[in-house]
Parts: structure tokens; C-alpha cells; sequence
């Protein structure tokens, strides 16, 4: 079996004083979809910063590809992070710069500075989301989903073997949440571990992964047909 690209042992969470989550066992390998649930403050958002080092890890072993995240010093934070893609609920783009330059501004800043290899680049993940005809555009010129797809574009500029995506339809309507929810299925398709927070279950229904559920202060794998058809029955 392929060796995790993410792997946590009895692992601990804290905000601030506060224990988030406990007992923390799993392995994410590559080519997997999956999901973390749970209520608003269950601790899915605050488990998912700790795979970029956002959050820190109290307790236990953690490692994300080749980083003890126990012990990786600040310094080496922005070299896993060039590694990983990320997906933001806000989008987190630059309003002030074209979809165009957007991109650019990441190649830049992870090192690329062939113009002529850049502009293949981006038109490659303009074209892999369907946005091949909106680098002249500016973010606020793009509806909510049009943003997303950016994002997912920005995200996969480097090729990362992981992308975390932290409530990617959460302000989207249901049809465009479905077309941003296949963009990520297809990256795990084709080979990249997709880890995605979220509260819309019927996404789980129509691209089946792995299911993780955050409820006081534990993670637990559970199945997806099971806890939709939980959620369903008690709304």
C-alpha cells in the first residue's frame, strides 16, 4: 500500500487553552477524497490548519508528506506550504490584480521566472477550471463560483500532491457548489489526495470519499450513506 501523505497517531489540537480535538488517528493517502464534517466549532477547520501549520499540534505524531508536524521550525512553514494547494470559502484573491496576474503573482513567489513557461502554466489551470477565457478579468468582476474556480486554479499552479479546501461551496449556491465540489473530484481522480471541510452532505452522496465526522472533541471515520440519511431524517 502506498505510504500516507498525511499521517496522525493519537494526535491532540488546542485553540489556545482549549482542547479541539483528541485522540487523532488516520492516514490520508494519494488519489483520496475526503471529507471532515461537523457542526460549526466541532474542530474540522482547526484540524485542517494544522496540515499547513497554520494551527499547531499539541500532542502526538503528525506528519504531512515528508514534515514532523511536532517539530517543523516556523522558517520551514512557507516550503510545506509551496508543497500544498489551498482552497479558501472567501476565495482570498487579489482584487486589485487580473485573474491573470493573480496567478502570476503565485509563480513568482514560489520561484518561477520564465515568462514563457508562466503563461503556459496559467493557461493550463485556466483551462483545467474552465476559465481559459477570463485571465483579463478582474475578481470582482467574476461571480462567486467563477472566483472558486480561480482558487482551485491558484491551487493546483504547482502541481501539489495535496489540496486542502476549507468549505469551498460554502457560498455558493447548490449548482455551482456541485460543478467546484467535480473540479476537486477529478484532481483526486487523477492522483491528488483532496482533503474538503464542508456541512453540505448531499455532496458526499453524489462524490463518494472518505468521511471523517468532528463531534466532542473526537474524530471518527464514519459512513457517508449512513450519516446522510441521519442528517436527512432529522431536518
Amino acid at each position: 500500500m502506498e505510504e500516507a501523505l498525511i499521517a496522525y497517531k493519537n494526535v491532540e489540537i488546542h485553540q489556545q487553552e482549549l482542547c479541539v480535538l483528541s485522540g487523532v488517528n488516520f492516514d490520508f493517502r494519494a488519489g483520496e477524497l475526503v471529507y471532515l464534517i461537523g457542526r460549526v466549532g466541532s474542530g474540522k477547520t482547526s484540524l485542517l490548519k494544522t496540515f499547513y501549520g497554520e494551527l499547531a499540534v499539541n500532542s502526538g505524531q503528525a506528519r504531512v508528506l515528508d514534515y514532523d508536524m511536532m517539530r517543523i521550525r516556523r522558517k520551514r512553514l512557507p516550503e510545506l506550504r509551496r508543497k500544498l494547494g489551498v482552497v479558501f470559502q472567501d476565495f482570498q484573491l487579489l482584487t486589485d490584480r487580473t485573474v491573470y496576474h493573480n496567478l502570476e503573482f503565485v509563480l513568482r513567489a514560489t520561484g518561477w521566472k520564465d515568462k514563457a513557461k508562466m503563461k503556459e502554466r496559467i493557461e493550463q489551470v485556466l483551462a483545467l477550471v474552465g476559465m481559459d477565457h477570463k485571465g483579463y478579468k478582474f475578481p470582482l468582476e467574476l461571480s462567486g463560483g467563477e472566483q472558486q474556480r480561480i482558487a482551485i486554479a491558484r491551487a493546483v499552479l504547482n502541481s501539489p500532491r495535496i489540496i486542502l479546501a476549507d468549505e469551498p461551496t460554502g457560498n455558493l449556491d447548490v449548482e455551482t457548489g456541485h460543478i467546484i465540489l467535480g473540479l476537486l473530484n477529478d484532481l483526486a481522480q487523477k492522483g491528488t489526495l483532496v482533503v474538503v471541510t464542508t456541512h453540505n452532505l448531499q455532496l458526499l452522496q453524489d462524490f463518494p470519499g472518505r468521511v471523517y465526522r468532528c463531534e466532542a472533541h473526537r474524530l471518527m471515520e464514519v459512513d457517508e450513506h449512513v450519516t446522510t440519511a441521519f442528517e436527512c431524517k432529522n431536518n
